[in-house]
């Protein structure tokens, strides 16, 4: 059973996402993305290129060329590459195939909105019996 992660109280929720990413890539292990708004993969993407400061994190959208090599894709919709073990949520709902992976991050802002979105898809978890950690950003 996919087990969840959330990161409350993100001061930058992609900055955050960045940094998952480079920890993913840092421990050898696939991350899928999951953008559904086009702004928001546009945006990931352009951070990734230039996070951290003095490094890179490679990646690409899942349906290019390269995907197949690329340790971080970055997707739109229910595409579950091979060997990707974790799936990071940057959507408002929950992912509609988050169960495919063997870990599901979720990145929450400080924004009411973004807490209250974040709030039902907890419950969603919770109710279904997804074993869920917290990890509060503020502290």
């Amino acid at each position: 059973m996919t087990s969840i992660d959330f990161y409350f109280n993100a001061a930058d929720r992609l900055q955050v996402a960045c940094r998952l990413a480079g920890k993913a890539l840092a421990q050898k292990q696939r991350l899928l993305v999951y953008a559904p708004e086009p702004e928001t993969a546009s945006r990931i993407d352009r951070m990734l290129w230039t996070w951290p400061a003095i490094g890179f994190v490679p990646h690409c959208a899942v349906h290019e060329r390269l995907s197949a090599d690329t340790p971080v894709l970055i997707a739109s919709g229910e595409e579950t590459p091979p060997g990707c073990e974790l799936l990071l949520n940057l959507g408002a709902d929950c992912p509609p195939h988050f169960e495919r992976f063997e870990r599901l991050l979720e990145v929450v802002s400080t924004g009411e909105e973004e807490r209250k979105a974040a709030r039902a898809r907890y419950r969603y978890y919770q109710e279904r019996g997804y074993k869920i950690s917290s990890h509060d950003l503020h502290e």
